[in-house]
């Protein structure tokens, strides 16, 4: 005779097996998406997932476990500032940390430190006292320092065992707030530093053969210009040295460089090796899984799958050049600056035609072109597409300063720049400024008059660059297809302040619905780059994604069927919100 607990368990696994097919019916439909079918059998209330303090917490021999299957990697947080707080502190230390705090290499090896500093909740802040508290606040509670795909896999099964959140970490880099998430398991990817040349691509399917590069996950930018610089080529790539590659940064599309050249950095993909949310290592490439690699191809980081490589493609080194201009406000020139900075926008499609990258810079101090790069054009060549904005500057009689420089190859002109890449300062917004607003003198004049209201109480940079050709056809990949129309990026910011946390809110508020609606009202129906963007961005799905969210949702659905990858403003995320605890619940 049955025991009554087999009768019971009989019973349960017959129910568990029709809501499982019920479930999985219901999810592979467009009529009710994850969090809706999680009510459907839960009388309409949310799923959260567990935080510390809740009896499904994992135990300490759990953690233990999961710190011996991925061999001693695990670590527990504690906040790169513990040493400006409490029994911690450390005058000297906290010196030290304060002085280099802006710089990304201060965070580069915590495995834990937000970059972007409002996404702490302001949890052991240091630059308040030493009695302030120092919790972990939305810090991250454990990090996996993965090194290989076997750590992905085995975070995706601790966090579904125990339903606690995941964050996907490559360096931290990141505006929005993807690479941290309170009371989560982080995988770290920042030591995935394998690196492959392949002389001749060759694939079924595939039309690219030449050279190839496969980077691995934690690789950053300039690693990976001066592998390719060892074998005679360049990969296309961001401007701030230490972005990992093959993180969210190529994930959301990957301005760069060489984008005029050879188009966005995930058009140069040729396939992904990457951990899916049911913990399968698989290959997505046009020929295998080849809707996972269109998803990955621009769809956002930390969405469908944790990436272990990428194979991307390569190029011939060759010669470039490079041109800095300023000019600065003092007072009297205000008027004379905006109408010389017309002219350079009216200029930026004949520069980004010819292969150009174009980063400038306005605000209150005047305007700064730093650097226009280009290959294969000669500095001589590059002046003369410079020539009607020194023309109008010198009409106008304007004080500039402007050079130009010819280089050798590729690294020895990125290796020029004179920036100095900080992080952790800037409130940001963005919007993608297409062509069309300087095919007339009216239509610039209305985009300098929005820069100008603007420029004059904030900082604005803009990244110009022509992808209109990068790739064969604009549904190649997941790209929002308003980038190839795009003239420039346009990116907001207003400092942050570290000794007033309400006075952070503000700002960014002010980015959302002061600011950034400047740039709104010329573009009615248009995008932004969802790597340097509005975390408020009311309208998202749109703004981000473009046509393409419906088909990304399906995509993540597919690959990620317990719904284990979050990120804010990521695709299905509105699916979720996080209490004022930093707990992730279903809406």
């Amino acid at each position: 005779m049955p025991s009554q607990f087999t009768t019971i368990g009989g019973l349960l696994g017959a129910v568990s097996i029709l809501i499982l097919t019920i479930a999985v019916g219901l999810r592979n439909t467009d009529y009710l998406d994850y969090a809706d079918y999680l009510k459907f059998f839960t009388g309409g209330s949310s799923i959260c997932r567990t935080i510390p303090g809740d009896d499904a917490w994992p135990s300490i021999a759990d953690w233990d476990h999961l710190n011996q299957t991925v061999h001693g990697k695990l670590i527990a947080t504690v906040p790169i500032a513990a040493p400006c707080h409490g029994d911690a502190f450390d005058q000297e230390k906290c010196d030290a940390l304060r002085d280099t705090w802006f710089f990304p290499s201060t965070h580069l090896d915590s495995p834990s430190s937000p970059m972007a500093y409002q996404f702490t909740n302001n949890s052991c802040n240091p630059f308040l006292g030493p009695d302030a508290p120092c919790t972990l606040g939305f810090h991250v509670a454990y990090t996996i320092n993965a090194t290989d795909a076997s750590d992905f896999q085995a975070a995706v099964q601790f966090v579904k065992k125990h339903n606690i959140r995941l964050v996907i970490r490559n360096t931290g880099h990141d505006y929005l707030g993807k690479s941290t998430g309170a009371h989560a398991l982080a995988v770290w990817t920042h030591y995935m530093k394998d690196l492959e040349h392949i002389p001749k691509y060759e694939h079924e399917g595939v039309e690219w053969s030449g050279p190839a590069i496969k980077v691995g996950a934690g690789v950053e930018v300039l690693e990976a210009y001066k592998f390719a610089d060892s074998h005679g080529l360049m990969v296309v790539g961001g401007n701030c040295p230490n972005v990992g590659m093959a993180g969210g940064y190529i994930q959301g599309g990957g301005i760069g460089i060489l984008v005029s050249k050879f188009g966005l950095a995930v058009d140069q993909v040729l396939s992904w090796e990457v951990v899916t949310g049911a913990g399968d290592l698989v290959t997505a490439s046009p020929t295998e899984n080849a809707d996972l690699y269109w998803a990955l191809s621009g769809g956002g980081g930390s969405t469908y799958g944790i990436v272990v490589s990428m194979t991307i493609k390569a190029y011939p080194d060759t010669t470039f050049s490079t041109v800095y201009m300023s000019v600065f406000n003092d007072g009297k020139n205000t008027d004379a600056i905006y109408s010389a900075m017309g002219t350079f926008f009216q200029s930026l499609p004949s520069l980004v035609d010819a292969g150009a990258w174009v980063v400038w810079v306005g605000g209150p101090f005047g305007l700064l072109v730093m650097p226009a790069m280009v290959g294969d054009v000669s500095a001589s060549e590059l002046d003369a597409l410079f020539q009607p904005t020194k023309d109008k500057m010198d009409e106008l009689k304007l004080q500039y300063q402007y050079a130009s420089t010819d280089y050798p190859s590729f690294l020895s002109s990125y290796n020029s720049m004179t920036s100095t890449w900080n992080s952790s300062d800037h409130h940001i917004g963005g919007r993608l400024i297409p062509r069309d607003l300087v095919k007339d003198q009216e239509s610039t004049d209305s985009l300098v008059k929005a820069i100008r209201v603007i420029t004059s109480q904030a900082l604005m940079s803009g990244v110009a660059f022509n992808v209109a050709k990068g790739v064969p056809s604009l549904d190649y990949n997941s790209v929002n297809p308003y980038f190839r129309k795009t003239l420039f990026s346009g990116v907001v910011g207003t400092p942050i302040n570290y000794t007033d946390w309400a006075a952070n809110k503000a700002a960014q508020d002010r980015l959302t619905h002061t600011l950034l609606p400047e740039l709104k009202a010329l573009t009615p129906d248009g995008a932004g780059y969802l790597n340097e963007a509005d975390f408020q961005e009311p309208d998202f799905k749109t703004t981000f994604y473009g046509a393409n969210y419906k088909k990304l949702l399906a995509i993540k659905r597919k690959y990620d069927p317990d719904d284990i990858f979050y990120a804010v403003t990521a695709v299905g995320s509105d699916r979720w919100e996080e209490k004022s605890d930093g707990r992730l619940c279903t809406k």
